[in-house]
């Protein structure tokens, strides 16, 4: 229940903030963040002043910053405005090992765990505008290997540790991470295109697990390379046609885990010709994803350490073929 005339209960608070009674009554006990009444010395009334401190609170742990610190912070008031034409930010040192609300995130950037906070409080609000701070702040690829994927993989470990709990914070998250990735992925101009052939993405047949090859997207978008995204699961007969109907400079196939990976459908894509006699070309093939380790891959398959390496070897694929030579001359 609530009194407007009182002010809010603790119950109330919590459900607007996103976070638990329990967070509330922790950050009054070791911080001194509490209602500033209490109706017959127990019952707790948040006024609009106390909450106005709390959302402060929830901001400053949403970007990263450790909870004292925050709270220290949200009591003093808001910081003043840094002065007009001040440069970026320096990079934050990295912290040691702690909490982001209970998930496995290790040594890792504060916006990681100011990530993994927002997602647990399940903050939409918070987790979008910290995507798109660190992606304008850092870059894409950045943001992508210290921040995006540190804390989806720790709050997958999370769930896998958890029984049933977390999930809600897992798929929130992962669809917020896929919404910023895909608003970064600007296409490059009609012009652009011309002639170029296109990276061609997709998941092995069984593979649901598509944010990495996002992340691909988006970064080579940044890099005016023309993709076709194809997504979670394609089928090997639809890969086949997608190939030979597009002619691809590079296949990239992502498989998160070992039985996703399918080393015959590699060797397949990879031996894939077109082209009229004497012209011929067939497209480099990249397989992806950590369910490759250790898989026998066929000769001339590109295996890319990461985002990053993945990003290098596609812009010189792609720069090659776009300057009317097959990226991959059919030898046979």
């Amino acid at each position: 229940m609530t009194d407007s005339a009182h002010g809010l209960t603790t119950g109330a608070v919590a459900r607007s903030l996103g976070v638990s009674p329990t967070t509330l009554r922790s950050w009054d006990r070791r911080y001194g963040i509490g209602p500033a009444a209490r109706e017959g010395g127990r019952h707790r009334r948040w006024t609009p002043g106390d909450v106005a401190v709390l959302h402060e609170m929830c901001r400053l742990t949403s970007s990263g910053i450790p909870p004292a610190e925050a709270a220290r912070a949200a009591l003093a008031g808001p910081a003043p405005a840094p002065p007009a034409g001040r440069g970026p930010l320096p990079r934050p040192a990295r912290r040691p090992p702690g909490s982001g609300n209970g998930l496995p995130l290790g040594a890792v950037r504060q916006e990681c765990r100011g990530l993994g906070r927002a997602a647990v409080r399940l903050d939409a609000w918070a987790v979008d505008d910290l995507l798109a701070s660190v992606i304008a702040r850092y870059g894409l690829v950045t943001a992508w290997e210290e921040v995006m994927a540190p804390t989806l993989h720790a709050v997958g470990r999370k769930w896998e540790t958890s029984g049933d709990r977390y999930v809600e914070v897992e798929h929130l998250l992962s669809w917020h991470v896929s919404s910023a990735l895909r608003r970064a992925a600007v296409p490059p101009p009609a012009g652009a295109r011309a002639g170029v052939p296109p990276v061609l993405l997709a998941c092995v047949p069984g593979e649901q697990h598509t944010l990495a090859l996002e992340a691909l997207a988006a970064g080579l978008a940044e890099l005016g390379v023309p993709t076709l995204m194809f997504g979670p699961a394609v089928p090997p007969d639809a890969l086949d046609q997608a190939v030979r109907r597009t002619g691809p400079a590079a296949v990239v196939l992502w498989s998160q885990a070992r039985s996703t990976a399918n080393p015959a459908l590699a060797r397949h894509v990879a031996d894939t010709v077109w082209g009229v006699r004497g012209a011929r070309a067939r497209p480099a093939v990249l397989p992806t994803g950590p369910g490759w380790t250790g898989q026998p891959l066929a000769p001339g398959t590109l295996r890319p350490g990461g985002l990053r390496d993945a990003l290098h070897l596609l812009r010189g694929l792609c720069g090659t073929a776009g300057a009317g030579r097959p990226a991959v001359p059919d030898q046979s």
